[in-house]
């Protein structure tokens, strides 16, 4: 039998295409990859490499520039955050530092300081980078623990609308990305965490984790 990477309940088989079988779970909505059908690190770090150009950088800072944005229209002072997953080129970094606010960065294959993991932060930014992740329950575990109470957790990653078109989406295509997630998943995420789900559509969801401390945890 094999579990969910995100909730640990027991997922059924989905799908097989010409490369890869695919999973599915009943209760968090969570589409993944066969673990053994994972590609090693050099090889998710060649095509990292062909993907982290120059051209992402402009998509990036459109990305956060909006939440630094909403976040200081709601509370004053300088902001501390983290960049999961992607790097900001200097020039787009200094503007936001610039600004008043400090960004933080880590990436598992350029700038992998887990130093950054003994702190907290006001919001974290993941784009693109949810659906590289092997182990989401971990991941998420860890994101959590890094977002301050009443901190901004911001996603970018396309969502599956329509299951029954998931053997025609070409985001499923690419070896790197082994996990999928769908509206449900985030709501599932929301109402066993300290998380407060505040938007998910297309390509982005928006979080805000609680300070409350009688909310039941995932077990992972």
């Amino acid at each position: 039998m094999i579990k969910c990477p995100l909730c640990r309940y027991r997922a059924e088989f989905f799908l097989q295409d010409k490369k890869r079988a695919f999973y599915r779970c009943d209760q968090c909505g969570l589409v993944f990859a066969n673990p053994q059908s994972h590609l090693m690190p050099a090889a998710q770090l060649q095509r990292y490499g062909r993907a982290n150009k120059a051209s992402k950088q402009k998509q990036l800072i459109q990305f956060i520039k909006p939440l630094l944005s909403q976040i200081s229209a709601q509370q004053s002072g300088s902001l501390t955050g983290l960049n999961f997953g992607r790097v900001l080129d200097k020039a787009s970094l200094d503007k936001i530092e610039h600004a008043g606010h400090r960004l933080y960065q880590y990436d598992p294959f350029v700038k992998a300081n887990q130093q950054l993991f003994n702190q907290q932060y006001d919001f974290i930014c993941c784009y693109r980078v949810l659906e590289h992740f092997q182990q989401p329950g971990k991941e998420w575990q860890l994101l959590s623990k890094l977002l301050k109470p009443g901190g901004w957790l911001a996603i970018s990653t396309s969502l599956m609308t329509d299951l029954n078109h998931f053997s025609k989406w070409h985001f499923k295509n690419n070896p790197t990305h082994v996990s999928f997630y769908q509206q449900q998943t985030f709501e599932y995420l929301a109402q066993h965490s300290e998380f407060t789900l505040l938007f998910a559509a297309k390509e982005l969801v928006l979080m805000q984790k609680t300070s409350k401390s009688d909310i039941k945890r995932i077990l992972i």
